[in-house]
């Protein structure tokens, strides 16, 4: 389950490296616009990844029970929810985007680059719903092999698209959003064909099953508006720092790219977690779906642990690479340095956070992650850093505290096994 995905997320990391690297060429300034966006864009893109966490929870334990036309029925409608609500998100994306630079009080350097960026991802943003749901179902069912065909193919498409549009035509850095539109929509081409029997002709839609899949996935959407809204808060909190704060923001950029690199794995076996988990469930094992979630762990975190050395290692190289400004360079390093520590107790947190959502206990998760952002590292951030000074340095450390608070929170969560017995309530 887990060699597939992570492919998947190197293809996604290898997306966003080059976007970051292409960003860079255009200069600090377009760098820096480029990495607020995707916080933005990630936020909108919430309600269908949460949809999409509550499908592969209801659709893994329907696959392998014997219930296939409610299965089936789960599918169409998942597919049909997804892409409705993806594109009256597109349309809101588009007429909030001006406002929401306003809002945002991103600098008057990084305004109009944001904004321009910001309008084309979200144009596309139908696309970027499917592409994720329809991954979502093929991995639920045990296709993910055919998910990871269609993301290299993305991958492909979107790297030679990026210099293509970038740097040969004249749409310049608008070029780097056009290309992810594009390449997203062909691969929504490429698994429709992969789903065609999975779906029905025309396409089904069932409230009941739309209200399962919504009971599970909403508290997934507000994680998700946790985390990303933390991230944007601390984009925010970097940009009252007094002196570089561009150059520091557009490290915190490079830095969450190259940490991406050991996120691979970590967000690989989270999601293979979930389906493993979820169809353990459905057979009715339940002790067997404990064990397996914390065996995937332990595999996760000692890979991860491994590459963590490794990209610290690194770390002076692939900085470098991203930016040729001395202090984004020096900025993103010591990022790196700092943030890798927290990396193993990080995998642990998310790969057990997999199991949790693929049995369906999505609340729990949420708790964890809401409790370390909003109570642990953003007031602490904004203290040490802002107050007392302290600086990027302690935005740093304030990170890799919360992140070990994360993974207590959901491992207590786990090992209370609370969970195991909740689970069929929900499908």
């Amino acid at each position: 389950m887990s060699w597939p995905m992570t492919v998947i997320m190197f293809c996604t990391f290898i997306i966003g490296l080059f976007d970051v690297y292409v960003a860079g060429k255009f200069g600090k300034e377009i760098q820096a616009a480029y990495g607020l966006v995707y916080q933005i864009y990630f936020i909108l893109t919430i309600i269908g990844t949460a949809l999409t966490i509550g499908s592969v929870s209801v659709i893994a334990r329907l696959f392998t029970s014997d219930k296939k036309e409610e299965c089936a029925m789960t599918v169409d409608s998942s597919v049909v929810a997804v892409s409705a609500i993806g594109l009256m998100m597109a349309f809101v994306g588009v007429a909030t985007a001006p406002l929401l630079v306003q809002w945002l009080r991103v600098p008057v350097v990084l305004k109009q680059p944001t904004e321009i960026l910001l309008k084309i991802y979200n144009a596309g943003m139908l696309f970027n719903y499917m592409l994720i749901n329809g991954n979502g179902i093929l991995r639920a069912c045990k296709k993910m092999r055919n998910s990871l065909v269609t993301m290299v193919f993305v991958c492909a498409a979107n790297t030679a698209l990026i210099f293509f549009f970038a740097f040969k035509t004249a749409l310049g850095f608008r070029g780097i959003a056009v290309a992810t539109v594009f390449s997203t929509f062909l691969g929504c081409l490429l698994n429709s064909v992969y789903m065609r029997r999975l779906v029905s002709f025309p396409l089904r839609f069932s409230w009941k099953a739309f209200k399962t899949i919504a009971t599970i996935g909403w508290p997934a959407g507000v994680l998700q508006v946790v985390w990303q809204a933390g991230a944007m808060v601390q984009f925010v909190i970097i940009g009252m720092l007094p002196s570089h704060a561009v150059e520091i923001m557009a490290a915190f950029t490079n830095g969450l790219r190259i940490e991406s690199v050991i996120f691979l794995p970590a967000f690989a076996f989270n999601m293979a977690n979930a389906v493993v988990v979820g169809n353990v469930l459905g057979k009715k094992k339940h002790e067997d779906a404990f064990h397996s979630g914390i065996i995937t762990a332990l595999i996760g975190v000692s890979i991860v642990t491994v590459m963590t050395l490794f990209v610290m290692l690194k770390a002076k190289m692939v900085a470098g690479w991203l930016s040729n400004n001395d202090v984004v360079v020096s900025e993103s390093i010591r990022y790196i340095y700092i943030s890798l520590i927290s990396e193993p107790f990080m995998a642990w947190g998310v790969i057990l956070a997999g199991g949790l959502n693929g049995a369906g206990d999505t609340k729990g998760v949420m708790l964890g992650v809401a409790a370390s952002v909003w109570l642990v590292k953003l007031p602490l951030s904004y203290v040490w850093g802002i107050v007392w000074g302290g600086g990027s340095v302690a935005l740093w450390w304030s990170m890799n505290l919360a992140m070990l608070v994360q993974a207590i929170l959901i491992g207590q969560r786990y090992f209370k096994k609370q969970w195991l017995f909740t689970s069929s309530q929900t499908v």
